[in-house]
């Protein structure tokens, strides 16, 4: 999709559980320091459970599209490419379910959109002026997806392995690997992939100075 005069550019961030999606978005945040820009997590999206019992909701797939609200997500990424801004959800991880507490998210002119199944969707992608996959080895993301949920998430390890096991794994091969083929650009090894960061980054910059707003923070 071209990017139209004035109209934000929405870049798609995305890859397995682990990736290094999130590294590379943040890098990509840093790298251009200065410019009017936001990030957009799709785990904010997760569906609204709270008519569902704890154990109902503990026996939901959260690696399958089907446990996202992606029409929420495309009627607020259309309202910010609008520049309206939008109500974002929270997602509580504790009670697995949306909060009932939102965050005001005011529009920017770059919006990175980073989520395990955001090339998924053909609605979504065609809303994206850039789409990126980033390619991780297996080995590696399992690891990362370990100390994540067991540091941050209070998961004991057997809950890990087990939900990779029986869902994270599967899934991946499912309907994010899938994906790939949607992609602008693929970047190996994610967050240490300083050349593939660069470029990006350089071409966000030129769209940028191409319309006019150069180092302009859109308020």
């Amino acid at each position: 999709m071209k990017t139209q005069e004035k109209r934000p550019i929405l870049i798609g961030v995305t890859g397995g559980s682990g990736s290094g999606k999130t590294t590379v978005s943040r890098k990509i945040y840093q790298n251009l320091s200065g410019h009017s820009i936001m990030t957009l997590q799709q785990d904010s999206y997760y569906k609204d459970q709270s008519n569902m019992t704890m154990q109902e909701r503990a026996a939901v797939n959260y690696d399958h599209p089907l446990a996202f609200d992606t029409d929420l997500l495309i009627e607020q990424l259309k309202q910010l490419l609008n520049y309206q801004a939008v109500e974002k959800p929270v997602y509580d991880y504790t009670k697995l379910t949306r909060s009932q507490e939102t965050i005001h998210q005011e529009p920017r002119d770059v919006i990175i959109l980073e989520g395990i199944l955001i090339l998924d969707d053909e609605r979504l992608r065609n809303l994206m002026d850039i789409k990126v996959y980033v390619d991780t080895d297996d080995d590696i993301r399992i690891i990362r997806r370990i100390e994540r949920d067991i540091k941050e998430r209070g998961r004991t390890l057997d809950s890990v392995i087990t939900q990779y096991l029986a869902t994270v794994k599967p899934m991946f091969h499912q309907f994010v690997e899938p994906t790939k083929r949607y992609a602008d650009l693929i970047v190996p090894e994610g967050g240490q992939n300083t050349v593939a960061i660069d470029l990006l980054t350089t071409k966000i910059k030129d769209i940028l100075s191409q319309e006019g707003r150069d180092g302009i923070f859109r308020k």
